[in-house]
C-alpha cells in the first residue's frame, strides 16, 4: 500500500458541484479537476492531438505544451479560467504530488478527445449537433412493459458487404435508410422498423481502449490484422465521449460527437429508443486508466488487505460506493442523456455496483431528465468481491429498475456454453421454471414483472441458433472451427474456416419452419415474447444468425459477428414469425400486464408438466380487447392433444407452428386442439369492448425545502401494484408520481417515506378516497408541517 493510497484515503473532501471538467464558451474557458491528494496541478494547453505520441513516433516540439498554473479550490478541486475562444485545441492536466510523483493525464470529465484518447479536446458542443437536434424527441414510453429490447454492436449492424451501406461499422449507418437487398427486403433502419421493437441496446458506444481508431479506414475495413480490429467494448477509457473507431474521422474530435447524435436521431425519428450499454465496474487499465493518475488510489476497490479487487474477472473494480466515484458516475450518466438524448441504460455486472449508486442513479435520472427511462443490468458480478452492499437478482424489488432473469434464461435453453438443455431444446422437468418466468418472477425475486428483462441469449456466450446446434450435436457437421481470443486454435484463417462451415446443414429453404433447430429457436423466443416482464432479443436471432460457433466473440473478427443480411431473404419465415410475435404483444396488452396484483388476478396456469406449459389470460386481462387468451406451449418432439376450455363459438388462432400474428387463421369449435411438435399456439374466445384498464391517481408532492431526494410512496390498495411507488419528474416545484388503480377502487393508502423507511413524513396511514368517472385524479399532498391532501384536479 503506496503512500498515496493512504494519503488520498484519509482526505474526505468532496465536490458537489456540477461543473467539473471543462466549461467553454468563445469568450473564455473553465477548467475544473478533482485531485485532492496533489501538492500542485497545473493545465497543459497543446495545439494537437498528440498522436505522434501514442504511435510511438517523435513528438513535435513545437507541441511542448503551454503550462498554466491551477489554484486549489475548496473541496479538492483545482481550477484556472483562461480568456478567449480555445476551440480546436487540446489539454492535459499536470499533478504532483507529495512523494514528487508526477503525472500527466488527460480529463477524466473530458467530453471530446483526439484520436485514441490521447489527449482531451476543447470543443464547442453547440456545433456538433445535427440540424433540428433540438426537436429531437424520444420516442413514448407510456410503461416499460411496453418495451421490446434488441442487443446490436454498432459495427456487427453494418460491417458485412450484403449490408450495402455505405458508412460500414459507423455510427452513420444509422441514418442510411431505404436501402433493400435484391428482392426488395428492407435492410439496416428500416428492417428494425419493419420488425417492430421499440428499443435498441447498444454494446458499449463510450471510448474504450483497445481498437486502434487510426488503423481504421473511411469503409470501416481496418488495415491491421483483423483480431486487433474488433472489441465489444467492455474496456472503458473515457466515459463521456464515444468511441472514434465508430466515426469517420476519429482525428477530428468534433466528428464522433456529431454523427453519435446523428445515429440517435435517425432512431428517434423512426420510432426506435436507444440504450446505452455501460461499464461503470471497471477499467481496462488502472495505471493507464482515466482515473488513477490524477486520484491515485481513490477509485478502485480494495480489498482487505489493500490489494485492488477482482470482482469484475479483468483486474479492477470501480468503488461505487465511494462519494466521488458514485458522483462520477451519476455525472456521466445525467450527460449522456441530456446531452445525447439517450433513452436507457443497461449496467454491465451491475452486482459490482452498490446499491444505494444504484437507488440514487434511477431516481435522479428520471426526476431530472426522463421519467421513462429504462434502467436495467446483469445482478451478477465477474468474481469475488468485498463489496457489501451488492446489487443482485432481488435487491432491484421497488427500486424503479430491472435485472435479467438468468433463471428463466436457464429454464428455457439449458447452460449457456455447452451441451446442457432446457425446455426449448429438450429437457423435461423445467416446466414449472418457465412458468414462474412467464409470470415475471414475482413469485421468485420482483415485485413487479418490469423489474424482469427476460431473455434466451445475449452477446455473451453462445448465441441461440448456435447453442441449438450444440445441443443437437451438428457442430462439427456445421464445420465450425475451434476458435480462442479470435483466431483459430489450429492457426488457419478464420475467414476461410467461416467460408467453408455451413451454418444452416439441413435446412431445406423450402421448408425452414418444418427444420427441429428452427422449431427450437422459435420456442424459444416465442416464449420470451409472451411472457410478463420486458423482452430482450439478441441482434439476428430473426436472421438465424451464427457466430459460428464462437461463445466469447469479443474481439473476433467481422467473420464472425458481422450481421449478413442476405439471410433474410433464405429465413424470411423465420423473420415474419418475429415480426408478428412483437405485433401481437404490442397490440394486446395481456402480454404487457403492469403489476404483481395484475398478473395473480388475471393469469393462470392450466398445464406445466411433460413438456407442456400452457395459461390462460383471462377477462380481458389488461383491459384487453380479446376476453380471454390461451397460450399453449410445446416442448415435445412430436404432435400433443389438448382440451380446450369450453367456449361459445370456439377459439381463435393467431399463432401456430407455422404463422404468428393478430389476425385469427382458422377457427377450433372442437373440445381439443392438436398442436405440432415443438411449437407454440396463442388462441382467443372472442373480442368484446373492454372498460378503462385502470384510473390513475397522481400525487404532487411538495416539501418547503424542494429536496425530493430519495422520498417515495408505499402504496396499497390498488389492485395492480403495491410497494413502492417512485416520484418520476418535478412540476411546478413538487415532486409527482403517478399510481394505477383497478377502475372500481375507491380508496388507496399510502405512507410518504425516506429511502427504505429511514424516516416517515407524516405519523401514520394516509389514504386518498376518491369516485366518479374521472380517468386521472391529482392530488396535492404536502409535508406534515403544512398539513395533509386535497385535490387539484
Amino acid at each position: 500500500m503506496n503512500s498515496n493510497y493512504m494519503n488520498a484515503q484519509s482526505v474526505i473532501e468532496t465536490y458537489e458541484g456540477q461543473d467539473l471538467g471543462l466549461t467553454y464558451s468563445a469568450e473564455g474557458s473553465v477548467f475544473k479537476v478533482w485531485t485532492p491528494a496533489a501538492f500542485a496541478v497545473s493545465l497543459v494547453l497543446y495545439e494537437t492531438g498528440g498522436n505522434d505520441l501514442h504511435s510511438g513516433m517523435m513528438a513535435d516540439t513545437r507541441d511542448s505544451g503551454r503550462i498554466v498554473h491551477m489554484q486549489r479550490e475548496e473541496s479538492g478541486v483545482w481550477q484556472v479560467r483562461l480568456p478567449g475562444d480555445l476551440k480546436g485545441k487540446y489539454y492535459m492536466y499536470r499533478a504532483i504530488f507529495a512523494d514528487g510523483t508526477i503525472a500527466e493525464a488527460a480529463d477524466p470529465y473530458a467530453r471530446a478527445v483526439s484520436a485514441n484518447g490521447v489527449r482531451s479536446a476543447i470543443v464547442d458542443l453547440r456545433d456538433t449537433d445535427p440540424e433540428h437536434w433540438e426537436k429531437d424527441q424520444p420516442p413514448p414510453l407510456a410503461h416499460p412493459a411496453d418495451a421490446v429490447i434488441y442487443e446490436l454492436h454498432v459495427r456487427d449492424f453494418s460491417a458485412d458487404d450484403s449490408s450495402g451501406m455505405i458508412y460500414k461499422g459507423k455510427y452513420k449507418a444509422f441514418t442510411e435508410t431505404g436501402l433493400v437487398d435484391a428482392q426488395g427486403q428492407a435492410v439496416g433502419l428500416d428492417h428494425l422498423v419493419e420488425l417492430g421493437i421499440t428499443h435498441v441496446h447498444l454494446l458499449p458506444v463510450f471510448d474504450f481502449q483497445t481498437v486502434d481508431e487510426m488503423k481504421a479506414s473511411k469503409d470501416g475495413a481496418a488495415s491491421a490484422p483483423y483480431f486487433t480490429d474488433y472489441n465489444w467494448g467492455y474496456d472503458p477509457q473515457h466515459y463521456n465521449v464515444p468511441e472514434g473507431s465508430y466515426s469517420t474521422n476519429p482525428a477530428e474530435p468534433g466528428v464522433r460527437i456529431r454523427e453519435f447524435k446523428e445515429m440517435v436521431q435517425a432512431l428517434h425519428s423512426h420510432g426506435i429508443a436507444v440504450i446505452m450499454d455501460v461499464v461503470y465496474n471497471h477499467t481496462y487499465s488502472v495505471d493507464k486508466g482515466p482515473f488513477e493518475p490524477l486520484i491515485p488510489d481513490y477509485f478502485y476497490r480494495r480489498d482487505y488487505s489493500g490489494r485492488l479487487s477482482n470482482g469484475s474477472g479483468v483486474g479492477n473494480e470501480l468503488a461505487t460506493e465511494q462519494p466521488m466515484v458514485r458522483k462520477y458516475i451519476k455525472d456521466s450518466l445525467l450527460y449522456w442523456a441530456s446531452e445525447y438524448h439517450i433513452d436507457g441504460f443497461r449496467f454491465d455486472l451491475m452486482g459490482l455496483m452498490d446499491s444505494v449508486t444504484m437507488r440514487e442513479i434511477t431516481e435522479e435520472l428520471r426526476l431530472n431528465v426522463n421519467p421513462n427511462l429504462l434502467i436495467y443490468g446483469e445482478p451478477w458480478t465477474g468474481g469475488e468481491s468485498p463489496l457489501a452492499s451488492q446489487t443482485l437478482k432481488g435487491v432491484q424489488r421497488g427500486k424503479g429498475y430491472a435485472v435479467f432473469n438468468d433463471n428463466f434464461r436457464s429454464a428455457i435453453k439449458g447452460d449457456s456454453d455447452g451441451w446442457g438443455r432446457g425446455f426449448a431444446t429438450g429437457e423435461y422437468g423445467k416446466e414449472c421454471a418457465v412458468a414462474a418466468g412467464i409470470k415475471g418472477a414475482i413469485h421468485d425475486f420482483t415485485d413487479s414483472p418490469v423489474e424482469a428483462v427476460n431473455y434466451v441469449t445475449a452477446h455473451d456466450n453462445l448465441n441461440l441458433w448456435d447453442k441449438v446446434l450444440t445441443v443437437l450435436g451438428l457442430r462439427q457437421e456445421a464445420g465450425f472451427p475451434e476458435l480462442e481470443n479470435g483466431r483459430r486454435k489450429d492457426g488457419g484463417s478464420v475467414e476461410l474456416a467461416v467460408a467453408l462451415s455451413n451454418p444452416y446443414v439441413g435446412v431445406d429453404p423450402g421448408n425452414v419452419l418444418g427444420n427441429e433447430a428452427v422449431r427450437r429457436s422459435l420456442l424459444a423466443n416465442g416464449i420470451i415474447l409472451t411472457s410478463q416482464g420486458i423482452p430482450f432479443l439478441h441482434a439476428g436471432d430473426e436472421l438465424l444468425r451464427s457466430k459460428y460457433g464462437d461463445h466469447n466473440s469479443y474481439r473476433s473478427s467481422d467473420a464472425i459477428n458481422a450481421i449478413r443480411w442476405n439471410r433474410k431473404r433464405v429465413f424470411r419465415p423465420v423473420f415474419e414469425y418475429y415480426r408478428g410475435l412483437i405485433a401481437l404483444r404490442r397490440s394486446h396488452p395481456a402480454f404487457r400486464l403492469h403489476g404483481r396484483q395484475e398478473i395473480e388476478r388475471s393469469l393462470e396456469f392450466l398445464r406445466c408438466e411433460e413438456g407442456i406449459v400452457s395459461y390462460l389470460l383471462k377477462d380481458n386481462a389488461g383491459g384487453d380487447s380479446w376476453d380471454n387468451i390461451l397460450v399453449i406451449f410445446n416442448a415435445n418432439p412430436g404432435p400433443v392433444t389438448l382440451p380446450l376450455p369450453e367456449r361459445e363459438g370456439g377459439w381463435q388462432v393467431v399463432v401456430d407452428h407455422n404463422r404468428a400474428g393478430t389476425t385469427p387463421l382458422r377457427v377450433i369449435a372442437d373440445s381439443e386442439v392438436m398442436l405440432e411438435g415443438l411449437s407454440m399456439m396463442v388462441l382467443f374466445d372472442k373480442i368484446s369492448a373492454p372498460g378503462p384498464r385502470s384510473k390513475v391517481i397522481e400525487i404532487h408532492y411538495e416539501r418547503p425545502d424542494a429536496d425530493y431526494r430519495g422520498w417515495n410512496l408505499w402504496v396499497w390498495g390498488t389492485g395492480i401494484q403495491d410497494g413502492q411507488c417512485d416520484f418520476r419528474q418535478i412540476e411546478n416545484g413538487c415532486a409527482v408520481a403517478r399510481i394505477e388503480v383497478l377502475p372500481g377502487t375507491e380508496t388507496i393508502g399510502y405512507i410518504l417515506r425516506l429511502n427504505d423507511w429511514e424516516e416517515k413524513d407524516g405519523g401514520g396511514d394516509r389514504f386518498i378516497t376518491f369516485s366518479g368517472t374521472e380517468e386521472t385524479v391529482k392530488v396535492l399532498v404536502r409535508d406534515r408541517e403544512q398539513g395533509t391532501e386535497r385535490r387539484i384536479g
